[in-house]
């Protein structure tokens, strides 16, 4: 099961596990239950992912799932596809459901291996500031499109420390 693998692979990346393709407006979402990937929502008209955006297996962030992930690379992947790449930072935020809960929901960038356009993007301050307002305003409007808020806190370079 995609649960199982390994957060990194043996060779020092990260395993990232797609769930959402760059371009895709259909959000999906893993059930380890079924091993399946089912339609989660919809973004609105004109809304689409800007990068494969997926999770960090093995691992378990404050709201319960695995950590998130938003994968550069110059063209989409597919649900299910695991992409090994290297963390260059992080966008910390919290997240409000429409309950009122607040946790905290860490996005991490990374870069997949295999890109050629982000070959050379080692740090998060590397990309293009507004690449990085983009990404950052893609997470607050598609989460109030779901009657949710994000609200980024951080900005940093590279992420967790692997253990």
């Amino acid at each position: 099961m995609l649960y199982r693998l390994p957060a990194y692979h043996r060779e020092g990346r990260l395993n990232a596990v797609i769930e959402t393709p760059r371009g895709s407006r259909n959000k999906f979402t893993f059930e380890p239950e079924s091993g399946a990937f089912r339609l989660g929502k919809q973004l609105p008209a004109g809304s689409v992912f800007p990068f494969d955006f997926g999770f960090v297996p093995s691992t378990l962030a404050d709201d319960g799932d695995p950590l998130d992930v938003l994968v550069l690379l110059e063209t989409a992947t597919f649900p299910g596809c695991v992409v090994r790449a290297r963390v260059v930072g992080v966008i910390d935020g919290e997240q409000t459901s429409r309950s009122g809960k607040t946790a905290a929901n860490p996005r991490l960038i990374a870069v997949a291996t295999k890109s050629t356009e982000y070959a050379a993007i080692r740090r998060l301050n590397e990309l293009p500031q507004s690449l990085i307002d983009e990404i950052t305003h893609f997470f607050v409007s598609y989460n109030a499109a779901v009657g949710k808020t994000y609200r980024p806190t951080a900005r940093s370079g590279r992420g967790p420390r692997r253990r």
